[in-house]
């Protein structure tokens, strides 16, 4: 294990050199990036929008509509068909999901059905040679009474044909704004997320991706008063249509269609000569010229109408024909208005509404502030871990240490390679991994000492140290990376960029410990040639114990159950503190632009706007403030829209507005059910992995205590009263990997000691096997919690419950681990708990054999 070839030094050292180049552009200024040559790593990590501000907008298609207009279109072709076949219907209408008719002659019924039959024509293809598509199917429920249906694998093909035409309107849309490096994906069946970051006006990115944005050119109907209209019955094929001044004006337009936005292949802002208003200038392809020429040479002197998402935006009157195809619209315009109609026209319409359901915004000052505590979290945290493994471990330490640093450059490396967004809850993720990622060497290091202790030379010592600690480093982190794949799979946002990261964090943690360590240990082995192990500066265990935890096994059970149960009570009385992700609401963080926040003045300014109900308290600092708006029933995302606007017009002339979410019912529902099947699914991946790398009954002891400790943590929020969100499912599902690590390492001692110790009763081994990892379980507590209490203290307001969960579940993980997990296999007769004492030959650890156990 301490050898290395030429080849294998050079591939460890080639790989952390190329570490430290692809992360040095995170560093490096940016006038020194652009100077370097085209092959040189030159692009930085991505950062998250609440790292640099931005908003986050997911869109989710009109389904209602698009089966509405699809029966409207059915309908519409029935009637053609059959009259063109001269077939005397009656009763035509749609409900539900089909359209139904009823034909008066009988003789007239199969020609009927085959006048309908070209609406039963297989709208696409199957994929890989599977059945075509077919959107309407036609029964007949009683005689002469035709159903035509939509079937549910048409109105999924218009709704995926819908959603694909709406991504390509968005990204143009969102590329015309000069936005630098939007993020658009499809998201689900009818879903589309929108990220763009910096952007400052979040406001107009909501309105250009919120409308429709069909336009249409249609004659206004003069030979009726519009109020007589109004006020009876329009005359048939015309509509009343309202323009978007204040007040409104009426317009009775003809639902003929002369031109739509369809034939548009441009338009742009201008200004009036006459006036030096804003314009939008557009300019139709042949086809469209054609007819808009037709339509105003035998319209001179009549009104048309130019309607944008059923409003009429101008109506001017057709002095001379318009044959050249351009044209201009005017409506009393700002500068921005008009490049908004242009830029929306310009994409294209969408075919078919698209509602905001979840809405992030932060602001580049919030962002800043992020930045700020993350890096200080992060400094902070590293200078307390690398500190403590100096003092425990001596020069071993600092070589660790060297490690350790090569592990955040390789994490920072390949998130900067793949192009992942590193946010708030990701450098919680690096923060968290520095903790973590010393427990490898915590166990390569203690077990180097047992080695040794049990009389085996230096050399021996150091490479059955490494030899050993091997497969405990590779189960115990194999568990913790299934919670973050379930995590990165099942999360969504910042959930998946923790993710990520704990999950590189992860591979790199190994790679240093069995590489980077290792060579560097050999090195030194050989250049130094020591006589003993450097001895480190602090003991936390003594270097042997007999601790009988088995003695207080029913206590720690009864304790833990007792725990368990309240904790299980207090969910279903008291309940968790739920954030908006699960509940729904608005969230807006404002901050003071002098002086400390006045909750007071908040809400009494709240309540003037028509805002009730809202909860204002303190954030953070004194000049902070969050204000949490529930959601009423039957209101979607326009209200918590509208509730925004409001809140800022009411508060923006004191305070900053600094982060706004707002999350609609659906998608906290959503939210609800998909962390419940995380957590299931990242219990169920390990118990299965615990199972085929051991025996069921450490797989069932290892759920068991898992299970207490998600359930104590839940009781913790609930207790607390912390904010209970996506980001604290992300803490409980680290938890569990956590958990299962601290578990998953004493099993394995347990395993080992199994085939070593044939005829030693269970709780006498359980002893021995909780005492010789006892040192390995508090020297990772510790690291682990001193980097967490750097993010608590010093990683700001947002991740506080986050943290804060954690805290407590390594420290309840490491009491399961000990007092849970151990005990649990005696319930479940793993071995024979009876017997004579068995005497331990071992250097160090031979008293710990030695332990009565009832």
């Amino acid at each position: 294990m301490l050898h290395f070839s030429r080849w294998q030094s050079f591939f460890i050292w080639l790989v952390v050199a190329l570490g430290f180049a692809y992360a040095a552009p995170n560093v490096m200024p940016q006038s020194w990036l652009n100077s370097l040559p085209s092959w040189a790593p030159t692009r930085p990590m991505t950062l998250g929008l609440d790292l640099q501000g931005g908003s986050h907008i997911l869109l989710q298609i009109d389904r209602n509509q698009l089966v509405n207009e699809r029966l409207a279109s059915t309908r519409d072709d029935v009637r053609r068909l059959l009259r063109d076949k001269r077939i005397g219907y009656t009763g035509l209408s749609s409900s539900g999901h089909f359209v139904q008719v009823r034909v008066r002659d009988a003789a007239d019924v199969e020609s009927a059905k085959q006048a309908l039959a070209e609406l039963l024509q297989p709208v696409a293809g199957g994929l890989l040679g599977t059945s075509a598509i077919q959107e309407v199917e036609m029964t007949e429920p009683e005689p002469g009474l035709l159903r035509l249906t939509l079937t549910d694998a048409g109105i999924q093909y218009r709704l995926s044909s819908a959603l694909t035409q709406s991504i390509e309107v968005v990204s143009r849309r969102v590329n015309e704004l000069g936005t630098t490096e939007p993020i658009i994906q499809r998201q689900g069946d009818d879903r589309i997320l929108v990220q763009v970051p910096g952007l400052q006006d979040p406001q107009r990115l909501k309105d250009i991706l919120g409308t429709t944005a069909k336009l249409t050119f249609q004659m206004v109907d003069q030979s009726v008063p519009v109020q007589e209209a109004i006020q009876g019955r329009p005359p048939a094929g015309t509509t009343v249509m309202y323009s978007r001044d204040n007040p409104p004006v009426p317009y009775l337009i003809e639902d003929r269609v002369i031109v739509s936005g369809e034939n548009l292949v441009d338009a742009q802002t201008s200004f009036d000569q006459l006036t030096n208003e804003p314009v939008v200038t557009f300019r139709f392809d042949t086809r469209g010229a054609t007819r808009f020429g037709q339509a105003t040479q035998q319209n001179v002197g009549r009104l048309f109408a130019i309607i944008l998402d059923g409003h009429v935006i101008s109506a001017p009157q057709i002095r001379e024909p318009i044959l050249g195809g351009t044209g201009q619209i005017s409506g009393s315009f700002t500068v921005q208005s008009a490049n908004d109609l242009a830029v929306l026209l310009r994409a294209g319409a969408l075919p078919a509404d698209l509602n905001i359901v979840e809405e992030r915004t932060v602001g580049p000052g919030l962002g800043q502030d992020s930045i700020d505590a993350g890096k200080m979290a992060a400094i902070i945290g590293s200078i307390l871990v690398v500190v403590f493994m100096f003092a425990a471990y001596g020069f071993l330490g600092f070589i660790a240490n060297i490690a350790l640093i090569a592990n955040v450059v390789l994490i920072i490396a390949i998130l900067s390679v793949l192009g992942a967004t590193l946010t708030l809850p990701g450098i919680a993720g690096i923060v968290l991994t520095v903790g973590m990622a010393v427990d490898s060497n915590v166990l390569i290091y203690e077990r180097i000492r047992e080695e040794r202790r049990q009389g085996r030379s230096l050399v021996q010592a150091l490479d059955q140290g490494f030899q050993k600690a091997l497969a405990t480093i590779i189960d115990s982190n194999i568990t913790t990376l299934i919670a973050a794949v379930v995590l990165f799979f099942l999360g969504s946002g910042p959930v998946r960029g923790f993710a990520v990261t704990l999950a590189i964090g992860i591979i790199t943690t190994v790679f240093t410990a069995f590489t980077l360590t290792r060579w560097l240990t050999a090195e030194w082995l050989r250049r130094s040639r020591p006589k003993e192990l450097p001895r480190g500066y602090i003991r936390l265990v003594p270097e042997v114990t007999r601790i009988p935890f088995m003695r207080v096994r029913l206590q720690a059970f009864a304790l833990s159950l007792s725990l368990s149960v309240a904790s299980v009570v207090l969910l279903f009385t008291v309940g968790p503190n739920f954030g908006i992700d699960f509940t729904g609401g608005t969230i807006i963080e404002v901050r003071a632009k002098s002086g400390e926040a006045d909750t007071g003045d908040i809400r009494q300014r709240l309540s003037q706007a028509g805002i009730g109900e809202a909860q204002v308290q303190g954030f953070g600092n004194p000049s902070d403030a969050l204000i949490r708006l529930g959601i009423a029933p039957d209101t979607g995302a326009e209200s918590g829209d509208s509730i925004v606007r409001e809140a800022r017009a009411a508060l923006e002339a004191d305070y900053d507005i600094r982060r706004t979410e707002v999350v609609g019912p659906t998608v906290s529902g959503e939210l609800v059910w998909t962390a419940i099947m995380g957590v299931l699914a990242a219990l169920g991946g390990i118990l299965i992995y615990v199972w085929v790398r051991f025996e069921w009954h450490f797989a069932l002891g290892a759920i068991a205590s898992t299970i207490n400790d998600v359930l104590l943590t839940l009781g913790f929020l609930v207790v607390t009263q912390l904010q209970f969100d996506l980001s604290t499912v992300a803490a409980i599902l680290t938890i569990v990997g956590y958990s299962l690590n601290d578990t998953v390492v004493i099993y394995d001692r347990v395993r080992e000691n199994l085939r070593r110790y044939k005829k030693m009763p269970l709780g006498q081994l359980l002893d021995l096997s909780d005492n010789e990892m006892l040192s390995r379980t508090t020297m990772t507590s510790i690291t682990t919690i001193l980097a967490l209490l750097s993010l608590f203290v010093f990683g700001g307001e947002v991740i506080r419950s986050f943290v804060a969960s954690m805290l407590f579940g390594v420290v309840i993980g490491t009491f399961s681990s000990i007092f849970v997990a151990a005990p649990i296999l005696i319930l479940f007769r793993l071995r024979p708990t009876t017997g004579p004492v068995v005497e331990v030959e071992a250097g160090g650890s031979d008293t710990a054999g030695q332990v009565p156990t009832r």
